[in-house]
């Protein structure tokens, strides 16, 4: 093991940003270890206050009071980068551009433009650059994956999933930076990216989009008073501004294998706190799973092991992806949660910069993030046109 060690920030120390600094301060404690020490050298936010409380909670070295202090540190080697969307661009090229490793929050960008523009940017500076598709990490998810690639379930025919949340749900909360940008960068680009990642992932590229409808459930909101953080309220001053993109979103598509899927995402569905689901069917079987009981699919095949048809529930164990080597207690039948699934993502994510001999499967690349970014311009155009959206090949 080398002496010196890997130092990491993470920029944005809202809710996620924990979750991304809290999945550096534990990578090196599952797997094995790493072949380096991590140094936890910062966190940065505009709310300096904001920022040394994450440092502290998470024992980072120092805290900084703006992004721009974490690309002029030479001691810092890889960052994740947890902003509003209109600020990836110019934070992530500042930062390759310094040298520095990146994980990037989803979506890519504000703009096809800029994701575009940002792919560039990592291929020529031959950095690992990635997204966060956490939910890649969760292990029943994995295990689903492995089903499919195994042929478990025959050739992939179907595939349904929704991704509801309710936190844009109350009329009164206050407008935010997730409220402003344009079609597709609301529900679709907060948590459909995810939902869209988890089908491709099983079912291949998605090559055209058809039936998309988009609503705004609520078109104004007042401004708040003082700043907020993460979903949270605050007090509402009288001044209102728009809301330019959607809050909820359905759709139907066909995959590049043949297979045909159908979407529903919200940011206004009362109560589902983080309801991401799916079935995936094929000629020989059939699997569901459901956010709200992460430890467990249900799996239904045409011959089970006792040759009959019939959903059979299978319970996390040591035998899925993640899970022996990924949990300080990972004895079957154990549940874990999202803050775990950040720990994979961020060992996976350190695993390739060190590359590391036996790593965990990569993170999301950028050249994924900028194609989920054209499955959701064309959601967009096809609720604009009423038509059917055809994606080119990459």
């Amino acid at each position: 093991m080398s002496s010196k060690p890997l130092s990491v920030a993470v920029i944005g120390a809202g809710m996620a940003g924990r979750a991304h600094a809290n999945g550096y301060r534990q990578a090196s404690t599952v797997f094995g270890g790493l072949s380096r020490p991590i140094r936890l050298a910062a966190v940065a936010d505009l709310n300096l206050s904001l920022a040394r409380e994450a440092a502290d909670l998470y024992g980072y070295e120092t805290a900084y009071d703006s992004w721009e202090r974490v690309v002029e540190d030479p001691s810092i080697d890889a960052v994740s980068v947890v902003l509003g969307n209109v600020l990836h661009r110019p934070v992530v090229e500042a930062l390759l551009n310094a040298g520095k490793h990146v994980l990037c929050e989803k979506p890519l960008a504000d703009s096809l433009e800029n994701a575009e523009a940002m792919v560039r940017t990592a291929e020529a500076a031959g950095l690992v650059a990635a997204i966060n598709y956490s939910r890649r990490s969760i292990p029943s998810f994995a295990a689903i994956k492995r089903d499919v690639e195994n042929g478990l379930l025959g050739r992939i025919t179907d595939f349904q999933g929704h991704y509801w949340c309710d936190y844009g749900s109350d009329p009164d909360a206050p407008w935010t930076w997730r409220d402003a940008g344009l079609p597709g960068s609301g529900a679709l680009g907060d948590i459909g990216a995810h939902i869209i990642d988890q089908a491709e992932q099983l079912c291949g590229r998605v090559t055209r989009v058809s039936g998309a409808e988009l609503l705004t459930a609520i078109p104004t909101r007042r401004l708040p008073l003082t700043s907020t953080v993460g979903h949270g309220h605050a007090e509402l001053s009288d001044e209102t501004r728009a809301v330019t993109n959607e809050d909820a979103a359905s759709f139907s598509v066909r995959f590049a294998n043949g297979a045909v899927g159908s979407f529903s995402v919200s940011r206004v569905a009362f109560g589902s706190d983080d309801g991401d689901g799916f079935t995936i069917a094929g000629l020989d079987g059939s699997a569901v799973f459901d956010w709200r009981t992460p430890a467990q699919y249900t799996l239904n095949l045409r011959r089970g092991d006792d040759g009959r048809k019939g959903d059979r529930t299978i319970i996390a164990n040591p035998d899925f992806p993640y899970y022996e080597g990924g949990l300080a207690w990972n004895a079957g039948g154990l549940s874990y949660g999202y803050s775990d699934v950040f720990v994979f993502q961020a060992r996976a994510f350190l695993d390739q910069i060190l590359g590391s001999p036996d790593p965990l499967p990569p993170v999301g690349s950028f050249a994924e993030g900028l194609h989920t970014m054209k499955v959701i311009q064309a959601i967009v155009e096809s609720a604009e046109t009423g038509s059917a959206v055809d994606i080119g090949g990459e």
